[in-house]
């Protein structure tokens, strides 16, 4: 495990110096970030990538350092601040990939703990930047759902066992439990309700995201957000409640044999889970950056919608357009309706039971079947103890990082688990607007441009919407290139706002397993798919010149930045020159909030680890029923679609598991101790 040891605490003081040097009523960023955060963010990380980073930090402390800049042989503690500023500039642009690698590591972690607010009271950094820091608290009100809090070594016994309850596990533990079902729900994370969702970033990241939000590709290139708490991603995403489009219903039916896709059953169940999370378009106001999307698009003669979101109770009031802003950090006031507040509910009212804080080491067999699952179940406040469930079937839902990790060390070994791995690669465009944008408030994103989804005659292409802007997450997406100018960037947040081209990709990844079990996250950006991201990365600085930006910031990290007036961009020849910048791995911010297909469905089994029915090929008895078993990626914010693939899988659950009288020895031993 890593440690912070005096000398490695001594040199990252002075690399956060470096990125973020003293200014003027501002705390320097040794003051401004708290180490031991620093520290947890690294243990989350697999144990190779923790001793990498500690490697990294070992030679920074040495006069060996010099030599991966040409520069003094001196520790970076003992260098001048100019001289550290220069060897960050020139690990940024490096031709070595581990020098760029250990840049991006530590200028993200950096950045976010300071602007993210990962020391106690207000930052100072928040007045400068226009950000009034989180919205008034909810009132305190007790936990609707209660959890099991074994204390000793427990074996449970159900019907069905569901390992997640985001978008997948909870619509399938609500569905069997109100059918009558023995269900109980394991979840890796923590169970947060009402005031527990503080609302600030470095908090909120640390508790609800997997890796505390630093889950990453194995080369760095990519951060990846994944929820990992009661409610899994539906409790952390931004409410966007696309409906899968028909064109990628039609590919997934031809192109994966599997017709049920296009069938009434399906898009009932597409219907029932709308219904059950209110979707609507009912929202009465816009934030900065969307108003920008939508006015910039109109102008520039370009389709432009409304995104139908998963929110309840909203009305134009100044309070809940702030409220709202705040979404994507755990949403206290209830608006949201993700599982946390419709099916894992629903589950609790029928009888399911719910253990949050339990990491699923494995899943069991017994007679060629799926038996159950074994875990440890580790709470905030006492030992962890081992768990153990006996199962009719098991129903893992665990998100597409997850999910093939578990069933990898579960002993599958479909040669396609855990490949074709899809990320919706997204880069960020950001833009300068004369007025006030405060973009961290309202709905994170209510405008979708799709003009630029099937490009080239083909199902690929890119989506322009927009991101939440809390000043954590800005500060990582925007490029650094020193102190002073990333300082002055962030100075005018306030008046930035944020377009995201969000890319279908074409060409995946894979996930594989280290020795201990934890996935590791391979993914290169193909030539393919990388056309149409900076055809859409083009698309956006256009529009927000048409919106009226005057300085907009391309995603690379050498900054280019393009200028306009009167609605138009002075030398858009610029943006052709765009593709023959460098793009290799950490030389430009690439993200991802979808993870898709890394145990997808179909009706071969030789290249389809789950079958049509969702029950994997090599394991009768479990089933797979989140973002995973997708054929390919959605090409819209997957939440709908997985859940209503889940309702699907579940009705099919309810079949096959075969009448009550099956289950009536169940309840008289469901807990063993």
């Amino acid at each position: 495990m890593f440690q912070l040891t005096p000398a490695r605490a001594a040199t990252l003081r002075a690399v956060a110096d470096t990125f973020l040097p003293p200014a003027p009523g501002l705390p320097s960023g040794a003051e401004g970030v708290d180490l031991e955060q620093f520290a947890a963010a690294i243990r989350a990380q697999p144990a190779g990538a923790q001793a990498e980073f500690g490697q990294l930090l070992d030679l920074m402390a040495r006069p060996a350092l010099g030599l991966t800049w040409l520069g003094p042989l001196r520790p970076f503690a003992q260098l001048s601040a100019a001289q550290r500023e220069q060897l960050l500039q020139s690990w940024a642009a490096s031709r070595l990939p581990p020098l760029r690698k250990g840049f991006q590591a530590l200028r993200k972690l950096c950045l976010f703990l300071y602007y993210g607010g990962s020391r106690p009271g207000r930052p100072a950094a928040w007045a400068a930047l226009g950000y009034p820091g989180p919205a008034d608290a909810p009132a305190d009100a007790p936990r609707p759902l209660e959890t099991l809090r074994p204390r000793v070594d427990t074996t449970y016994d159900c019907d069905v066992l569901v390992v997640g309850s985001g978008a997948g596990g909870g619509v399938v533990a609500g569905e069997l439990a109100a059918a009558g079902f023995d269900v109980l729900v394991l979840e890796k994370g923590p169970y947060y309700h009402g005031r527990d969702f503080t609302q600030r970033e470095a908090d909120m990241m640390g508790a609800l995201y997997d890796a505390r939000g630093t889950l990453g590709t194995q080369d760095g290139g990519i951060g990846i957000l994944a929820g990992a708490c009661l409610g899994g991603g539906t409790t952390v995403n931004w409410a966007g409640a696309f409906r899968t489009p028909d064109y990628i219903l039609e590919e997934w039916a031809r192109e994966h044999n599997a017709p049920h896709f296009l069938g009434p059953d399906f898009q009932s169940s597409l219907a029932a889970v709308s219904g059950a999370l209110g979707v609507n378009t009912d929202y009465a106001r816009h934030n900065g950056q969307n108003q920008a999307l939508w006015d910039g698009s109109q102008r520039l003669g370009q389709d432009v919608k409304l995104i139908p979101r998963n929110e309840r109770g909203v009305d134009g009031s100044d309070g809940h357009f702030r409220a709202l802003g705040y979404s994507s950090l755990g949403d206290g006031h209830g608006h949201k309706q993700g599982t946390l507040t419709t099916y894992l509910p629903l589950a609790a009212r029928h009888g399911a039971r719910l253990l949050a804080d339990a990491r699923v080491e494995r899943v069991t067999r017994a007679q060629g079947r799926a038996a159950g699952a074994e875990a440890v179940y580790a709470p905030a406040d006492g030992p962890a103890v081992r768990v153990r469930v006996r199962a009719r079937c098991v129903v893992v839902a665990a998100g597409a990082i997850q999910t093939p990790a578990l069933l990898l060390r579960s002993g599958l070994r479909h040669p396609h688990l855990g490949r074709h791995l899809h990320l919706h690669p997204t880069v960020v465009v950001g833009a300068r607007y004369p007025w006030p944008m405060h973009s961290w408030h309202g709905p994170s994103m209510s405008v979708v441009n799709d003009t630029y989804t099937r490009l080239h005659g083909t199902n690929f292409g890119a989506k322009l919407e927009t991101p939440p802007t809390h000043p954590g997450l800005l500060s990582t997406v925007l490029p650094w290139q020193s102190g002073a100018q990333h300082r002055a960037l962030m100075a005018g947040a306030d008046h930035l706002g944020s377009f995201i081209v969000l890319t279908r990709d074409r060409d995946g990844g894979r996930v594989r397993v280290d020795k201990h079990g934890a996935p590791l996250i391979d993914y290169a950006l193909s030539d393919f798919d990388r056309g149409n991201m900076l055809a859409g990365v083009a698309a956006a600085a256009e529009i927000h010149a048409a919106a009226g930006a005057r300085t907009i910031y391309l995603p690379h990290g050498t900054l280019p930045t393009l200028h306009a007036e009167n609605g138009a961009l002075r030398h858009p020849e610029r943006l052709a020159r765009l593709p023959a910048l460098g793009w290799r791995p950490n030389q430009f911010g690439l993200y991802s909030a979808h993870q898709m297909s890394t145990a997808r469905m179909g009706g071969d089994a030789a290249t389809h680890p789950v079958r049509v029915t969702g029950e994997t090929v090599e394991l009768p008895g479990l089933y797979v029923a989140d973002g995973a078993a997708f054929p390919a990626c959605s090409g819209v914010n997957p939440m709908l679609t997985i859940m209503a693939l889940a309702h699907h899988t579940a009705q099919g659950l309810k079949a096959s598991l075969g009448p009550q009288a099956d289950r009536l020895g169940t309840a008289a031993r469901r807990v063993v101790a």
